[in-house]
């Protein structure tokens, strides 16, 4: 009877969440992934049009960009959130982070954080330094990707600490400011990452696994919301947005049974 009664519960939530989307605030907080943004024909390459509806829909329904700095402060109660937050994330540092996505996100009001990969700036259609330097000096986060896009649970403990440790001398000696947020390549990390980016004085962590998050979310294992190549539109966006809204409520209900 109690699984019965479990079940109808989530059923339940997810029909009431499903109703909610279209009126009520988020229960969580989303953090968007982005890869690239321009014409490419690659499945992370998000066109023009598509992100500018994209932004253009976050703006109408009220929410507000903020940086993972800001987000972490505000869950520990050292500043105050705004009604709608939300975490515009792009990985690896395309060069069109620059020049095509951040034009739109001045033009709808929003900004973002981009997590570098170190030892790739410069290279093809990668970031330069001076395109870093601008996307900071105009109000950009900048993060660590590691320092090759190695899959971090995939290397020993040393091998971790040098891609995450050199990665961020680089970036805080290039940029002068410190750099203490990172995403894990590939969505990849075990506990001992966690350790090793404690121990290389990051304060937290993009994961790959999709939801929301929370005051009480752990800093070091982010939920993000995946945002590929749209293939139906703007409804797929907020489709995803809602998919993250029901992993995060089901895992709160479970955390709580």
């Amino acid at each position: 009877m109690d699984r019965f009664r479990k079940i109808g519960l989530a059923v339940g939530l997810a029909s009431l969440l499903f109703l909610a989307w279209f009126y009520l605030a988020p229960l969580g907080v989303p953090i968007l992934a982005y890869h690239m943004v321009g014409p490419e024909e690659e499945r992370y390459s998000v066109s023009v049009e598509e992100f500018d509806r994209q932004m253009d829909y976050l703006v109408q329904k009220g929410y507000t960009a903020v940086s993972l700095q800001e987000l972490a402060d505000g869950f520990a109660g050292k500043t105050v959130l705004p009604p709608r937050p939300v975490v515009i994330t792009f990985d690896d540092g395309y060069n069109d982070n620059y020049l095509l996505a951040l034009p739109i996100m001045e033009k709808h009001g929003m900004k973002g954080t981009v997590f570098v990969v170190a030892g790739q700036v410069g290279q093809g259609q990668y970031l330069s330094w001076d395109q870093i330097h601008a996307l900071q000096e105009r109000g950009t986060e900048i993060g660590s990707h590691t320092m090759n896009h190695v899959a971090l649970s995939g290397s020993d403990k040393a091998g971790q600490f040098r891609e995450v440790a050199e990665s961020k001398q680089l970036l805080e000696q290039e940029l002068g400011l410190p750099v203490v947020f990172l995403a894990y390549p590939y969505g990849k990390f075990t506990a001992e990452t966690v350790a090793v980016l404690q121990a290389a004085g990051y304060r937290g962590a993009c994961a790959g696994t999709a939801g929301l998050n929370a005051p009480g979310s752990d800093l070091y294992r982010l939920h993000r919301v995946n945002v590929p190549k749209p293939r139906f539109g703007l409804w797929e966006f907020r489709i995803r947005l809602l998919r993250a809204e029901i992993y995060f409520a089901f895992e709160t209900i479970k955390s709580r049974l």
